[in-house]
């Protein structure tokens, strides 16, 4: 009898880490791993926990992922995001497992006006954006073929900071809210992330070979766009409907240059889905729709807010 596979989840105490334990299948067995039992800027340890267990998916959701600390605390950053994903692709080439290493839109400069595909230039503007790259450039440079990269963008969930938990503690606070409207994206919720993630890496969850999906790139968010400032209104709009009661009267665009921060981001990063879409099916929802999962899934109400 073939014994269920084994998936280890890097970075378990994370957004996105937390959807992948609630949505994984039954028939496999997940391990979960963080700090510090499990630190992926210490290649002996990684090479040591990872080879005890010898999984045949390794996960790696672990990155340092506050974009403006990034810029203060360069060396961590390019430690955690760079050579971090460099260890963990030595490890899963020694014991034969794929590596699903998570990436972000902040890889790309933000100038283009169509959505991204997985092979268009990379030119990062903050220190995030530079050592996430390395940690991809480190991975297609090792000797590890079996890999998927999967870049995804504003990224939100439970069990984690992000714009919507902001946008709901804010606008119980404060009557008016700025927020810029002039950098465009598209958020992606955890939950269809997760998702996407498991369909992606099934076939060899089930010991099907070869995976249906080829080797690489993939990019995934929610469908559609919308600015940071269109963002928020959107929650706000969908917190009323479920009469939440809100202080906040105005939401205001602003410019990026009226709220400074120190790492620069891209004006423009909404990510092609063409490539993951044909492996995954159509059906990555629109994001407001995910929006609207998400405030039901967090059963708000005026106590919580």
């Amino acid at each position: 009898m073939t014994r269920q596979a084994r998936v280890a989840i890097i970075g378990a105490n994370g957004m996105l880490a937390s959807k992948l334990l609630q949505r994984a299948p039954e028939a496999i067995d997940l391990y979960l791993f963080d700090l510090p039992e499990l630190d992926i800027t210490d290649a002996a340890q990684v090479d040591v926990v990872l080879g005890a267990l010898q999984p045949e998916v390794i996960i790696n959701c672990a990155a340092f992922t506050q974009v403006d600390n990034c810029e203060i605390q360069r060396d961590r950053a390019f430690a955690v995001n760079g050579e971090g994903p460099a260890h963990l692709a030595s490890s899963a080439k020694k014991i034969g497992a794929v590596l699903v290493h998570i990436s972000t839109d902040f890889v790309f400069s933000g100038e283009a006006t169509a959505p991204y595909h997985e092979d268009a230039a990379t030119e990062p503007l903050s220190v995030y954006g530079a050592s996430k790259l390395q940690g991809e450039i480190a991975i297609a440079n090792s000797e590890l073929e079996e890999y998927f990269i999967i870049r995804t963008s504003w990224l939100y969930g439970p069990n984690g900071p992000n714009f919507v938990e902001t946008i709901i503690r804010l606008a119980a606070e404060r009557e008016e809210l700025g927020i810029v409207s002039d950098q465009t994206g598209t958020p992606t919720y955890t939950g269809d992330l997760a998702d996407a993630i498991w369909k992606l890496i099934s076939p060899i969850t089930h010991h099907l070979a070869p995976p249906t999906a080829p080797y690489g790139i993939y990019h995934y968010s929610n469908t559609g766009m919308c600015s940071w400032y269109e963002f928020a209104s959107e929650i706000v709009t969908q917190l009323r409907a479920k009469k939440v009661s809100l202080k906040v009267k105005q939401v205001s665009p602003i410019a990026t240059d009226e709220y400074p921060l120190p790492a620069k981001r891209p004006a423009y990063s909404v990510l092609s889905k063409d490539k993951i879409m044909a492996i995954v099916g159509d059906t990555i929802p629109p994001w407001q729709e995910s929006l609207k999962k998400y405030l039901e899934e967090r059963c708000l109400n005026p106590d919580q807010i």
